[in-house]
C-alpha cells in the first residue's frame, strides 16, 4: 500500500509539471511619457472615455450605434469569437478521460486449428463494451495545448475590440468629412452667387463702355471656376455617404446632414495618461500579446511532444455466443492497462516541430514590440496633430476675416469705380480659397481628436443594452 501510495505521488508530481517556459510579459522599456503629451498631466487618459461621452451630436452617436450592430465586420470578429471558443471547449475537453460504448453483434466462421471439442465451427458473438481512456499529462503537452487555445479565444476576443475601435473611428471620421463637405458645398454655391451677380454688374458696365471686353471674361472666367467645383464636390458627397453606408452595414443611400452644424459635437479630450496604460487599453496590443502567450504555449507542447506519451485504458462489458445470455454474470469481461508511446521511426520530426515553434514564438515577441511601438507612435502623431491643427485652424480664421474684410472693400470701391476689377477679382479669388481651406482646417482639427482617441484604444466600449446584441 505504501508503493502505490507513493507511486501515485510520483504521478502526480510529474504531471503538475509542464515542459516549456511559462509566460512572462517582455520588458520593453516603455518610455514614462509620450512625446508632446503636456507636461504634468499624467493621470486620467482620453481612453477611458466611452463613446458616447466623447461624441456628443446625438445624429452620430446613433450612427455609431447602427454600425456596432450591422458592420459586416463586426459580425464576422464577432463569429470568429465563437469559433475560438469552440476551439477552447475542444481543447479543455482533453484533459479529461475519453469515455465510449459500443455494442455489436457478429456471425463468425471459427478456423479448424482452433475449433474445440463440441464447440459449432460457425457460429454467433455478441459484445458490448464501455471503453475508458486517459493520457497522463506527464509532460504538460494537454496543458500546453489548453493554455494556447486560450490565448487565441482572448487574442480574438481583442481582435473584435479592435474592429470596434476602428469602427466607431470610422463612422466619426466619415460622418466629420460629410459635415465639411456639405460646408465646403455650402461656400461654393454662396460664391457662385456672388460671382454671378458680379458677372452680370460687368456686363452693365461694358455695355455702357466703362470697362472693356477683358474685365467681362476674366469675371465669366472666374465664375465657371466656381461652378466646376459644385460636382466635384457633390462626387465627393456621394462617395463618403457610400462609405459610410458600408460601415452601417447597408447599401449606398443618401445622408441629409445638410442642416448639421460646422462642426460635429465633441466633448473636452482629457489627457493622454501613462504610455504603460495602453497595454492594458488598446485591443490591438492585447491581442499581440495574447498571440505571443500562444505561441510560447505551443513551444511548450512541441517540446513536451519529444517525449512518451503514457496512456491509461480500461474496458468493461458483456460477451456471448447467445443474445439472451448477453447480460447474465457468467459473461462479463473486463480489461485493465497502461501504454507508454515514444516516436521512433521519425525521430527528428518532433525536434524539427520544436524548433519551428520557437521560431514562430520568436517573431510573435517581435510582432508584439512592433505592436507597442507602433501604438507609441500613433499616439504621438495624434498628440502633435491636435496641436499643430488647431493652431492652423486659428491662423486659417484670421485669415479669412482679413480677407472677408478686403473683398468688402474691393467690392465696394468697384461699385465706385475707384478700384480695378483686377482688386475684386483678387479679392474674391482669396477669399474662396481661404474659406476652404478653413473648413478643411476644422475637419482636420476634429479629426486629429478623433484619431487621438483611436490612438489611446478608446471607443470599443458598447452601451450596457446593447452588448449582447
Amino acid at each position: 500500500m505504501k508503493q502505490a501510495v507513493t507511486v501515485a505521488v510520483m504521478v502526480l508530481g510529474l504531471c503538475a509539471c509542464a515542459l516549456g517556459p511559462d509566460y512572462v510579459r517582455p520588458d520593453l522599456k516603455v518610455p514614462e511619457k509620450f512625446r508632446w503629451a503636456p507636461e504634468g498631466l499624467a493621470g486620467a487618459s482620453a481612453g477611458d472615455l466611452q463613446w458616447w461621452d466623447l461624441y456628443q451630436d446625438p445624429r452620430l452617436q446613433e450612427l455609431i450605434r447602427i454600425a456596432l450592430t450591422e458592420n459586416a465586420d463586426v459580425r464576422i470578429a464577432a463569429a470568429r469569437v465563437e469559433e475560438a471558443r469552440a476551439a477552447l471547449g475542444s481543447s479543455q475537453m482533453e484533459l479529461l478521460p475519453q469515455v465510449s460504448a459500443s455494442a455489436a453483434g457478429r456471425r463468425v466462421e471459427v478456423s479448424g486449428d482452433e475449433l474445440r471439442p463440441g464447440q459449432p465451427r460457425i457460429g454467433k458473438l455478441f459484445q458490448a463494451q464501455a471503453n475508458v481512456s486517459y493520457e497522463l499529462d506527464v509532460w504538460g503537452r494537454l496543458r500546453r495545448s489548453t493554455q494556447s487555445a486560450r490565448a487565441d479565444f482572448l487574442a480574438s476576443e481583442f481582435a473584435k475590440r479592435a474592429v470596434l475601435v476602428s469602427l466607431v473611428s470610422d463612422v466619426a471620421t466619415a460622418y466629420i468629412d460629410l459635415i465639411t463637405l456639405h460646408r465646403e458645398l455650402a461656400i461654393t454655391r454662396r460664391t457662385v452667387d456672388t460671382r454671378l451677380k458680379l458677372v452680370e454688374l460687368t456686363r452693365a458696365k461694358h455695355d455702357r463702355g466703362v470697362i472693356s471686353g477683358l474685365d467681362v471674361a476674366v469675371a465669366e472666367a472666374q465664375l465657371a471656376v466656381a461652378r466646376v467645383a459644385i460636382p466635384q464636390q457633390e462626387l465627393e458627397i456621394a462617395r463618403t455617404e457610400h462609405r459610410l453606408s458600408v460601415l452601417l452595414g447597408r447599401y449606398p443611400q443618401a445622408f441629409d446632414f445638410s442642416d448639421s452644424p460646422e462642426a460635429a459635437r465633441i466633448a473636452p479630450v482629457p489627457p493622454a495618461g501613462l504610455p504603460s496604460s495602453l497595454l492594458e487599453r488598446r485591443p490591438d496590443v492585447q491581442r499581440s500579446e495574447q498571440q505571443l502567450v500562444a505561441a510560447n504555449a505551443r513551444f511548450g507542447a512541441a517540446k513536451a511532444s519529444l517525449f512518451p506519451s503514457l496512456t491509461l485504458t480500461g474496458a468493461f462489458g458483456r460477451i456471448s455466443t447467445d443474445l439472451s445470455r448477453l447480460f447474465t454474470p457468467e459473461t462479463a469481461a473486463w480489461s485493465v492497462g497502461a501504454g507508454l508511446l515514444q516516436p521512433l521511426l521519425d525521430p527528428q520530426r518532433s525536434l524539427y516541430t520544436q524548433r519551428a515553434a520557437d521560431a514562430r514564438r520568436q517573431a510573435a515577441l517581435s510582432g508584439y514590440a512592433q505592436t507597442v511601438q507602433r501604438a507609441l507612435q500613433e499616439v504621438a502623431d495624434a498628440l502633435i496633430a491636435r496641436t499643430k491643427q488647431s493652431e492652423i485652424q486659428s491662423a486659417q480664421q484670421d485669415q479669412v476675416d482679413a480677407l472677408r474684410r478686403a473683398s468688402t472693400i474691393a467690392h465696394a470701391r468697384y461699385d465706385v469705380g475707384t478700384a480695378s476689377y483686377v482688386d475684386v477679382t483678387n479679392a474674391d479669388r482669396d477669399l474662396f480659397g481661404a474659406e476652404l481651406s478653413l473648413a478643411t482646417a476644422s475637419r482636420d482639427s476634429l479629426l486629429s481628436t478623433v484619431q487621438l482617441y483611436r490612438a489611446l484604444g478608446g471607443g470599443w466600449q458598447q452601451p450596457a443594452g446593447d452588448a449582447e446584441k
